[in-house]
């Protein structure tokens, strides 16, 4: 009722003669970097949310902390 590994083999080899073995490595490639920028991506939104959380919780401290330190490096002089 499933399908069998010689079916599966059949197919994969129509695949490579269409489309051929550089082709494919390219879809490979975008294909795993559009999987590596979505999980980055949502890594991005977790921590926006646990920043928000944080900030949340202190009331706000943690934002006028963050304000504080970025004012101190601007006052610095660049050497």
């Amino acid at each position: 009722m499933g399908i069998s590994i010689w079916q599966l083999l059949i197919v994969l080899g129509i695949v490579v003669l269409l489309f051929g073995t550089k082709k494919l490595r390219n879809i490979g490639t975008d294909l795993g970097g559009a999987i590596r920028g979505f999980k980055k991506s949502m890594g991005e939104d977790d921590t926006a949310k646990s920043d928000a959380n944080i900030e949340s919780k202190s009331g706000g401290q943690v934002y006028e902390a963050k304000a504080e330190q970025a004012e101190k490096a601007e006052d610095k002089p660049r050497t």
